[in-house]
């Protein structure tokens, strides 16, 4: 045997439980499981939403509140998005319109991740979201969309993200 074949069946210092944070910190639930809110159903240790439900599945469901909704109910939020200048005051409803598509796209393939709230302060439209991922998609495609400046902090305390986006 070669060096690095040895060398790769090391698995020292690696974790063995490769579940995300969000997942480990919640009990384990027997599947399949359905959330009583949103309709997600949690199958081979992933939330889905938007797939067909059969009502053999449905019957042996244990009926359960998603971390998603879990998270939105405590107003518990890991990204948050200032959206500000006067390009963005002119055209609020062609933004929001945007975000609420990106939210869309988001919740059908991962409904952990979605828009918590969306509130304008003065003329700076600020929106929470349930993942760090999600705010910077958003901001992502409004750059995409609009042009301006994009910036992004990753906070080292919880793992949140603030990202700004302007165009004046």
């Amino acid at each position: 045997m070669t060096k690095s074949l040895i060398r790769s069946g090391n698995r020292r210092g690696t974790r063995s439980d490769m579940r995300p944070p969000v997942a480990r910190r919640t009990e384990r639930l027997r599947e399949p499981a359905a959330c009583e809110r949103c309709g997600a159903t949690f199958v081979k240790k992933t939330w889905r939403a938007g797939r067909p439900v059969t009502s053999a599945l449905l019957a042996r469901a244990q009926w359960t509140v998603c971390p998603a909704c879990d998270q939105t109910e405590r107003g518990e939020y890991f990204g948050r998005v200032l959206i500000g200048g006067a390009f963005a005051a002119a055209n609020e409803a062609a933004i929001r319109r945007r975000i609420a598509n990106v939210d869309a796209r988001a919740r059908f393939n991962q409904p952990e991740r979605r828009v918590i709230a969306a509130a304008k302060d003065r003329d700076v439209l600020e929106v929470l979201t349930t993942s760090q991922k999600l705010a910077h998609r958003i901001v992502h495609e409004l750059k995409k969309a609009f042009r301006g400046r994009a910036s992004f902090r990753w906070s080292d305390r919880d793992g949140s993200l603030f990202a700004t986006w302007q165009r004046d």
